[in-house]
C-alpha cells in the first residue's frame, strides 16, 4: 500500500472490540415505585413477594425466573386490582425485556405502566416510567427520543422535590450526550448530578455520578482524569458496600488502562471485576468482565486467548438470554479472527452480531457491525465493498445522532478512498471528519483527521500544506498526551524532510518518533487493527531509513543503535506482547545540537526548512567524531575478541556494521539490489537442504564475498574470536557459519552466536552451573506418522547416548514425553532438550509450535509462559524454518525472544530438518565437549560443527549447518 511510504494513516474506529461498557443507565430495581400503605390482602402480600422475588432475580442476572415472578405478580395484582402493583409489575417486566435486549417489548410495558400510573396520578410511578421509556429509547440507539423522556423524568423529579431522582435523570441525560458525542452537555449533566447526591448526603448516587464522569472522560480520550473518577467511584462502593458499582468500575478503571496500552494492569482489574460478578452471582456483570479480558488479550496479539474469553462470554450471554450481550460477543470474536487473518470467519461473526442488532432494533450495534464489516474488506483492499459498509455505518449513526460514530465513518471513507488512489475524495471527508470532531471536543480524533489531511496533501506534493498539517497534528496529540499519535506525526515529518533532501532535519525527526515508540514500549501501547496493518509496515520502513541516512552521514555508532531497535520492533510486530527495557526506552541518543533543536520545540514551516535543515547541518559537522561515535556503556562490556555484525538490506545495497570494544564502529556498503540478494539467498539455502548437491559451496563463496569478504580486514584487526551476528530479513534463513573463503568455513575460524538484539542482552559472564539434562524424544517407527508427523525413531537413540555421556540426566520418551511432564520437571534441570517436531513459520505465531510425544503442543507466543529462569540452554534438534518463499525470518528472531523472556540464557535450534542420524552424531559430539570444564555452548557446537565437517560421511554442510545458537551463548 502507498500510503505506507508517504505517511501512517490514522483510522478511527467505532466501539468494535470494545468492553460493552459499564455505564450507569439509572434502571435498578430499588427505583421502582413502592406499593401504597393500606391493608395488604392475602393475595396482595403473595403478589408483593413475586415482586421482590424478581426484583431479586433481576439484580443476580436470572430473567427468566424474574419474568416468571413478574408475571404471576402481574396476574394476582390485576385480579386484586391493584392498580400500583400492576404498574410496578408492569416496569418489572419491562427490566427483564431490557436485559434480554428485547427493547420494543420493553417499551411495551413501560407504557402501560405509565397509564396506570397517570391514571392513579401517581408522579413519582410516573417518572420511573419516564426514565425507564428513555432507557429503552437509549438501548435502540434514539438517543434525542430518550433525552426527551429524561427531560420529563428530570421535570417530574423537580416538581415533587425528589431530589435522588433528579440526580439519577440528570446522569442519564449526560450518558444520552455521551453517546451522541456531546461530551460538554455530558460533562454538565455529570457534574449537576454529582453535586445533587453530595448536597443529600447519597454516597452510592455520588459514586455513580463519579463513574459517569469518568465514562465521558475516557470518551474524550482524557485517560488520566477518568482513572481519577473511577478511583474515587470505587472508594465509595467499597465504602457503602455496593459490591455491585465496585465490580462496574474496576472495569472502567481496566478499559481506562486498556486504552493507554497498559494492558497487564487492564488485566488485573478485569480479573477482580470478574471475580465480584461471580462472588454476587451476577451473569451480566461475569459476561461484561470476560467480554473485557478478551479485549486486553486482543491487544496483545494473544488471540487464542481472547478468543477463549469471547466465547465463555457468548456462553453466559446466550445462557441468560442476554442479545444484546451475545452481539456484542459475537462482534469481539469477528475482531479477534479478524487479526488472526482468518477474514471469512471474521465477516461470518460480524454478520451474525449485525443480524441480532437488528432483530433487537440496536441501532448502535447495528452501524458497528457494519462499520466493521467496512473494515474487514478494507483491509481484504476490498475497497469499494468497503466504502458501501462504510455509507450504510455512516448513515445510521447519523439517523440516531450519534457524532462521533459519524466523525468514525467519515474518517473511514477517507481511508479507504485514499486506498484506492482517490486523493480528491478522501480529502473531502477527512475535512468532514476533522470539522465533527473539532464541534464534539474530541481532540484525539481532532489529530487524527489533521494527520490524514497531511498525509494526503503529501501524496499529490502539495508539501507545505502536509507540513502545516502535520505540525497542527504533533501539537494537539503532545498537549492531550497521545504519545503514539506523537510518534506518528514525528514520523511522517522526518518522511517529508528525507524526500527534499534534508537530511538532518529528517534524522531529528525519524530519531525524535523512534524515540517516542520507545520511551511507551515499557507500558505495551495500543493500537486498533486499522492502524496497526499502515502503522507496522511504516514503522520498519522508518528504522531502515533512518538507519539508511546516518550511514550516508557516516554516523556509525546512531545507526547501529537504530538497527538495534528495529529488531525489538519487529518482534513486537510478531509477537505483539514486547516489552522494553530501560536500555529501549532510552532510544537513540541525540546529538546536543538536536537536543537543543528538541528542546526549543519550535514548528517548522516549508519556507524555514532550508535554513533550518542548513543550521543544525552545520552545527552537527562542528562536532567530535568521537562525541559522534560515543558507544553505550553496556556493549563496551563485550568480552575480549568478541565483535557484532549488523547486516542491513537496503533496496540498492547491502550494509554491513562492525562493531569491536574500545574501537570506533566500521560499516561497509555493498552495491546490490535486495532482488538479486534474494535469488543467491535462495539458492543458497535449496543447495544446503539437499544432500545430493555440490552446488552449495559456490552460492557459499559468493554470500562470503558479499558478506565477510569487506570486513575481512576488520575482523582480523580486533583479533576476532566470536562473531555475535545479527543478521537482516532474508539473511536469518542462512547460517553464516557455512559461509566459506574458497579455504575454510567461516565455523572453522569464529564462534557464531545468533543475536536477538544487543540492547535486550546481558554480555556479563554466567557461571556455569552443573549439567542436568532434562530430554524428550518424539520417537515412533520407521515410515509411519505420528499426530500427523513422521516418526524420528533416531530420537530415541540421541537421548539415550545424552543419558549415557551424562549420569545425571533425565529422559522421556514417546507417550510420557508430555508438555506437562516438561513443565513439571523442568525447575530440575540446567538444559532442556527437546528431540521433536518443531516448526517457526512466517505469519501469525499460532503456526509455529513445538510438538510433544504424545500430540500436545506449544505454540511460538505460549513459550515465554514456561518458567525457565533455571536454565542454561534449551536444545531443539529436529526443528525447521519455512519452506518456499521467504519472510523477514522474524519467526527465528522469535523463538529466541520467547526463550529468553521465560529466563533461560540461550537456544539451539536448526533452520532445517536435519536427518535423523545426522543430528543424532551432531547432538552426541555437542554434549561430549559440552562436559569440559569452561566450555560455552557456542564454542561447543563450533567444535561438534567441524568434528562433522572432517568426517567423511557427515561432512556436508546439510548435516551440520543448520544448527545455530541464539541468546547469549557465551
Amino acid at each position: 500500500m502507498q500510503s505506507a511510504k508517504l505517511g501512517q494513516v490514522w483510522s478511527i474506529t467505532l466501539a468494535i472490540c470494545c468492553v460493552a461498557g459499564y455505564g450507569y443507565i439509572s434502571n435498578n430495581s430499588q427505583l421502582l415505585a413502592q406499593p401504597q400503605l393500606q391493608t395488604r390482602t392475602e393475595s396482595q402480600i403473595t403478589a408483593d413477594k413475586f415482586l421482590n422475588a424478581g426484583n431479586q432475580q433481576i439484580e443476580k442476572s436470572q430473567y427468566r425466573e424474574a419474568l416468571q415472578s413478574y408475571q404471576s405478580a402481574l396476574a394476582i395484582y390485576q385480579d386484586i386490582k391493584n392498580l400500583n402493583g400492576e404498574g410496578n409489575s408492569f416496569i418489572g417486566l419491562g427490566k427483564v425485556y431490557i436485559s434480554l435486549g428485547q427493547y420494543k417489548k420493553a417499551i411495551g410495558f413501560y407504557q402501560q405502566s405509565l397509564s396506570i400510573f397517570k391514571q392513579i396520578q401517581d408522579r413519582k410511578g410516573e417518572g420511573t416510567s419516564l426514565k425507564n421509556l428513555g432507557n429503552a429509547s437509549y438501548y435502540l440507539g434514539k438517543y434525542p427520543k430518550a433525552i426527551d423522556y429524561y427531560q420529563q423524568s428530570l421535570t417530574i423529579a423537580q416538581q415533587i422535590g425528589d431530589r435522588v431522582e433528579e440526580g439519577n435523570s440528570l446522569g442519564n441525560l449526560g450518558n444520552a450526550y455521551d453517546s451522541l458525542g456531546q461530551y460538554q452537555k455530558a460533562l454538565t449533566s455529570h457534574q449537576q448530578s454529582l453535586e445533587i447526591f453530595k448536597q443529600i448526603g447519597d454516597r452510592q448516587g455520588e459514586g455513580s455520578a463519579l463513574g459517569n464522569l469518568g465514562n465521558t472522560y475516557s470518551n474524550l480520550g482524557q485517560y488520566q482524569k477518568a482513572i481519577d473518577f473511577y478511583q474515587q467511584a470505587i472508594k465509595i462502593a467499597i465504602q457503602v458496600g455496593d459490591r455491585n458499582a465496585e465490580g462496574a468500575n474496576l472495569g472502567n478503571l481496566g478499559s481506562a488502562y486498556n486504552s493507554l496500552g497498559q494492558y497487564q494492569k487492564a488485566i488485573d482489574f478485569y480479573q477482580n471485576s470478574l471475580d465480584i460478578a461471580k462472588l454476587i452471582g451476577d451473569r451480566h456483570g461475569e459476561g461484561t468482565a470476560l467480554n473485557s479480558l478478551g479485549s486486553a488479550y486482543n491487544s496483545l496479539g494473544l488471540y487464542q486467548k481472547s478468543i477463549a474469553f469471547y466465547q465463555e462470554s457468548l456462553a453466559i450471554t446466550q445462557e441468560i438470554g442476554d442479545r444484546h450481550g451475545e452481539g456484542t460477543a459475537l462482534n469481539n470474536l469477528g475482531e479477534s479472527y479478524r487479526s488472526l487473518g482468518q477474514y471469512q470467519k471474521a465477516i461470518d461473526f460480524y454478520q451474525k452480531s449485525l443480524a441480532i442488532s437488528k432483530q433487537i432494533g440496536d441501532r448502535n450495534g447495528e452501524g458497528t457491525s457494519l462499520n466493521n464489516l467496512g473494515s474487514v474488506y478494507n483491509t481484504l483492499g476490498q475497497y469499494q465493498k468497503a466504502i458501501d459498509f462504510y455509507q450504510k455505518s455512516l448513515e445510521i449513526s447519523k439517523q440516531i445522532g450519534d457524532l462521533t460514530s459519524v466523525g468514525a465513518a467519515l474518517n473511514n471513507l477517507g481511508n479507504a478512498y485514499y486506498s484506492l488512489g482517490l486523493y480528491q475524495n478522501a480529502l473531502e471527508f477527512y475535512q468532514q471528519s476533522l470539522a465533527i470532531s473539532k464541534q464534539i471536543g474530541d481532540r484525539n480524533s481532532e489529530g487524527s483527521a489533521l494527520g490524514n489531511l497531511g498525509i494526503t496533501y503529501r501524496v499529490l506534493g502539495q508539501n507545505s500544506k502536509a507540513i502545516d498539517f502535520y505540525q497542527q497534528s504533533l501539537d494537539i496529540f503532545k498537549q492531550i498526551g497521545y504519545r503514539e499519535g506523537e510518534g506518528k506525526s514525528l514520523n511522517n515529518l522526518g518522511y517529508l524532510f528525507a524526500i527534499q533532501n534534508h537530511p538532518e532535519l529528517a534524522i531529528f525527526f525519524y530519531k525524535q518518533s523512534i524515540n517516542v515508540r520507545e520511551s511507551i514500549r515499557k507500558d505495551i501501547r495500543t493500537l486498533n487493527k486499522e492502524e496497526q496493518k499502515s502503522y507496522l509496515e511504516t514503522v520498519a520502513f522508518s528504522y531502515k531509513r533512518l538507519a539508511d541516512l546516518l550511514l550516508k552521514q557516516d554516523r556509525v555508532i546512531e545507526a547501529l543503535q537504530v538497527l538495534d531497535l528495529l529488531k525489538v520492533q519487529e518482534l513486537e510486530d510478531y509477537l505483539k506482547n514486547i516489552k522494553g527495557n530501560d536500555r529501549t526506552s532510552q532510544g537513540v541518543r541525540l546529538l546536543e545540537p538536536e537536543r537543543l533543536m528538541a528542546t526549543q520545540n519550535l514548528a517548522i514551516n516549508y519556507e524555514q526548512m532550508a535554513e533550518r535543515s542548513r543550521q543544525l547541518t552545520n552545527q552537527i559537522k562542528q562536532l567530535p567524531k568521537a562525541e559522534i561515535d560515543k558507544t553505550p556503556d553496556y556493549l563496551q562490556q563485550l568480552p575480549k575478541g568478541t565483535v557484532l555484525i549488523y547486516p542491513l538490506i537496503l533496496e540498492d545495497r547491502l550494509e554491513i556494521i562492525l562493531f569491536a570494544p574500545n574501537t570506533p564502529p566500521i560499516h561497509r556498503a555493498v552495491p546490490i539490489k535486495r532482488s538479486e540478494l534474494e535469488v543467491i539467498v535462495i539458492e543458497f539455502l535449496w543447495n544446503l537442504r539437499d544432500l545430493t548437491s555440490e552446488d552449495f559451496l559456490e552460492d557459499s563463496q559468493r554470500i562470503y564475498n558479499l558478506l565477510l569478504k569487506p570486513i575481512e580486514t576488520d575482523l582480523k584487526n580486533a583479533q576476532a574470536k566470536t562473531i555475535l551476528y545479527a543478521p537482516d530479513g532474508m539473511l536469518r534463513y542462512i547460517p553464516i557459519t557455512a559461509l566459506h573463503d574458497g579455504k575454510k568455513f567461516l565455523i572453522e575460524e569464529y564462534a557464531v552466536n545468533n543475536l536477538i538484539a544487543y540492547i535486550l542482552s546481558d554480555f556479563t559472564p554466567k557461571t556455569k552451573a552443573k549439567i542436568r539434562i532434562l530430554a524428550g524424544a518424539f520417537g515412533g517407527k520407521q515410515s509411519k506418522e505420528n499426530f500427523g508427523q513422521s516418526a524420528l525413531p533416531a530420537t530415541l537413540v540421541e537421548v539415550q547416548e545424552i543419558q549415557k555421556i551424562l549420569q545425571n540426566s533425565t529422559v522421556l520418551k514417546e507417550a510420557e514425553f508430555s508438555r506437562r511432564s516438561i513443565e513439571t520437571q523442568i525447575p530440575n534441570h540446567t538444559i532442556l532438550h527437546l528431540a521433536t517436531h518443531a516448526s517457526f513459520n512466517t505469519g501469525a505465531p499460532d503456526k509455529s509450535f513445538i510438538l510433544f510425544g504424545n500430540g500436545d503442543t506449544i505454540r511460538l507466543n505460549e513459550i515465554s509462559d514456561l518458567k525457565m529462569s533455571n536454565l542454561d540452554l534449551i536444545v531443539l534438534s529436529a526443528c525447521q524454518t519455512a519452506v518456499g518463499k521467504l519472510g523477514n525470518g522474524v519467526e527465528i528472531l522469535g523463538f529466541g525472544y520467547q526463550v529468553q523472556k521465560a529466563g533461560a540464557k540461550s537456544a539451539i535450534a536448526s533452520l532445517w530438518k536435519v536427518s535423523d542420524i545426522g543430528t543424532q552424531v551432531l547432538m552426541e559430539a555437542f554434549y561430549g565437549e559440552l562436559t569440559k570444564d569452561n566450555m560455552t555452548s557456542s564454542e561447543a557446537l563450533r567444535r561438534a560443527q567441524i568434528s562433522l565437517i572432517r568426517s567423511s560421511k557427515y561432512n556436508h554442510p546439510n548435516y551440520w549447518a543448520a544448527f545455530f545458537v541464539i541468546g547469549n551463548g557465551l
